[in-house]
């Protein structure tokens, strides 16, 4: 499912990055990579803070949707 319809406060493991080449290297260069423990903080309008690897990040709506859990 995508990072979008996540519950809040729950761990997560990312299982696949979607989208163009360009897109996946983003967010693979914040620490978004297959395997890696994701957690939602919270979610304002689709938008969501994560963390990861001991950081708080900020995506859009459009970035989680790329983000198979």
């Amino acid at each position: 499912m995508p990072l979008t319809v996540a519950s809040v406060g729950e761990h997560y493991l990312i299982k696949k990055i979607n989208g163009k080449e360009e897109v996946r290297r983003f967010l693979e260069n914040l620490g978004f990579i297959a395997g890696a423990s994701v957690s939602i903080i919270s979610e304002i309008s689709g938008n969501v803070i994560v963390m990861i690897k001991d950081s708080r990040i900020a995506i859009s709506k459009e970035m989680a949707q790329k983000i198979i859990v």
